[in-house]
Formats: C-alpha cells, structure tokens, sequence
C-alpha cells in the first residue's frame, strides 16, 4: 500500500475555538506538564507563562516581552526541568500552545518562526544565556510530513554563563490547523543530546493528538 500523501487530517469547522473563552479552555487542555517528557521532569517555577505574554525577537536578535498578536485568540507556556542529578546538568523545557483565529494566522506564525532563525542565528535569551549556531528547517505536511499541516525544527547550541562549555538545544514547533504548538529543551551538561530530542518528539506528539482528538469530526 502507497505511503499517505503528506497529513490529511481536516479539523472539523464546528468544533474549531471562536472565542478567547474557548481558546483558553482548549489550550489549557492541550499543553502538556512534566509527565509528556519523561519519568524525570518535574514543573519548574514559574510553571505557567504570565497571562497574554508573547515574546519577540527584534533586530537585535535579544529576546524581549511583546504584546499578544491581535491575530491570536489565547497562548500559553508550561515550564518543566529535569533537575541535576548523576553528574548531569539540569534540563530546561517549555512546551506552548497557541489558538490563531484561522489557520492563515497560525501559517503566518509558522513563517515569521522560520524567518527568525535565519536572522538571527545567535540568540540571547537573558542576560548570561544565548544560542548559537542556529539552523532552521521548515517541514510542510503537503510535501511529505504526515504529523501536522506545517512542522520546523531547529537546532543549535545553549551556552550559560554559569555552566562550562556548550550544551543542546533544540526547538520543534508544528500546525494544526489553526492551532500552533511548540517545545523547546535546553542543556544540560552530560545529557545526551539524543534523548532530549525524543523527550522533545513525544511531548510534541502527545500535543497534536490532543488537537485531534479535540478537533476531529465527530461523525
């Protein structure tokens, strides 16, 4: 049997968020905490992002709070870590849902997200924090991909002022129709960069199936 054409799945219109009530109640329910990462992680504090908050990354390529997108319905971050232990550094790990008010909003973001790597391809976060060597790569679901409408992973190096030498960090962001998610895991010393990126697969996968389920006909 032929593989499928790149990611079918069709949100159902009736089921899809209208409102920023129903926004916030649908992303509340799809972020996912500590359990999606692994046995390990725990919540970080603060766990959750400040209401509205949306960051943005300007010429300077220093990142800084910005104002909600009138574009997007609600937003929200959970914070999680796996703390030090065994001679291994701790691990710093976001996950993000983002409710657009259509689908062209959510490519949008998907685009700006893609274009902001190749500007800017060192990165501070915070004072005594960057990434460097940053590389971008956009994977759209009517080319190949069959997880999501549109997918990018990136790829680089977390440097912290207070930590010796240069660690992993890794950010994969996909679409869903109108919904945007996003993880993002950082460090740390002696982890193996390959099971951070599984970690980062299955809270990414555990989300879009939380769409699915959510947005899928029902009938």
């Amino acid at each position: 049997m032929p593989a499928p054409a790149g990611y079918t799945f069709t949100p159902d219109p009736a089921r899809t968020p209208k409102t920023r009530a129903d926004a916030k109640s649908f992303a509340l329910a799809v972020v996912v905490g500590p359990d999606a990462w692994g046995p390990d992680y725990v919540e970080a504090r603060p766990y959750l992002s400040a209401e509205d908050s949306w960051p943005v990354l300007p010429e300077s390529c220093v990142w800084e709070a910005g104002t909600l997108p009138a574009t997007v319905l609600y937003s929200v971050t959970t914070h999680s870590e796996m703390p030090a232990a065994h001679g291994k550094g701790r691990v710093r790990v976001t996950a993000t849902v983002t409710v657009h008010r259509t689908a062209d909003d959510a490519d949008w973001e998907m685009s700006q997200t893609l274009e902001e790597a190749l500007r800017c391809p060192g990165q501070t976060l915070r004072e005594g924090q960057r990434i460097t060597g940053l590389m971008s790569i956009g994977d759209p679901g009517d080319t190949g991909n069959n997880f999501a409408h549109d997918s990018i992973n990136e790829r680089g190096k977390f440097v912290d002022d207070t930590v010796k030498g240069e660690q992993f960090y890794g950010w994969t962001q996909a679409r869903v129709g109108q919904v945007t998610v996003a993880v993002s895991s950082r460090g740390g010393a002696g982890q193996e960069d390959a099971d951070l990126a599984t970690s980062m697969a299955k809270a990414s996968v555990t989300m879009i199936g939380r769409i699915e389920a959510r947005l899928e006909a029902t009938s």
